[in-house]
């Protein structure tokens, strides 16, 4: 049951993050609380809260500073990257300080890339940080695929990866077909 909810929430946030900042904000919020709860190993009880938690406080972050809301939604989504990411290369035990310095790195640079290049980055950041979450939920939620949440190290880590690229992919198709207006991309000048 617990995968259900990260599932859901990255599935919005990896098909639909464009769409609306203000889902977008809250999806990323409560998948980055989810994911960093994830490594700190906590109960379901007080993962749920953290990721609400993580939510409200990234949805009152960029709703305060909305002037920088793609530069705060690049670092949110760039956090949930890299906390996946950490929970790839490093299976069995997680070095906290290589995890954090990966999850504040990537945060960091994804926030300057949204906000220099705003709607494309961040359709390819919702697209990534959604299927991180899509992922860990399918793992989560059932068991045979427990390997896309907490892999070991060789083959389901390769395999976890591509499964990660394979669902951002699909997201960031399914994000450029449902808002092209967004994006501004123009269908008759791709014809011509």
């Amino acid at each position: 049951m617990s995968g259900i909810g990260i599932l859901l929430v990255g599935a919005v946030l990896c098909f639909a993050g464009i769409g609306s900042l203000h889902i977008a904000v809250l999806a990323s919020g409560f998948g980055l609380g989810w994911l960093m709860a994830d490594l700190l190993s906590l109960s379901i009880g007080t993962t749920i809260l953290v990721s609400l938690g993580g939510a409200v406080v990234a949805w009152a972050a960029t709703t305060l500073i909305f002037k920088f809301a793609a530069f705060f939604l690049g670092i949110i989504t760039g956090a949930v990257i890299g906390a996946k990411l950490s929970r790839i290369l490093q299976p069995d035990d997680p070095n906290w300080i290589l995890s954090g310095i990966v999850i504040a790195s990537l945060a960091v640079a994804c926030g300057f890339i949204a906000d220099r290049y705003r709607a494309r980055a961040l359709l390819w950041l919702t697209a990534l940080g959604g299927a991180s979450m899509v992922a860990s939920g399918l793992g989560l939620t059932i068991s045979a695929l427990n390997f896309l949440d907490n892999p070991s190290e060789g083959a389901q880590q390769v395999f976890a990866t591509l499964i990660w690229i394979a669902v951002a992919a699909a997201g960031w198709l399914a994000q450029r077909r449902l808002f092209p207006d967004k994006l501004r991309i123009d269908d008759n000048r791709a014809k011509r």
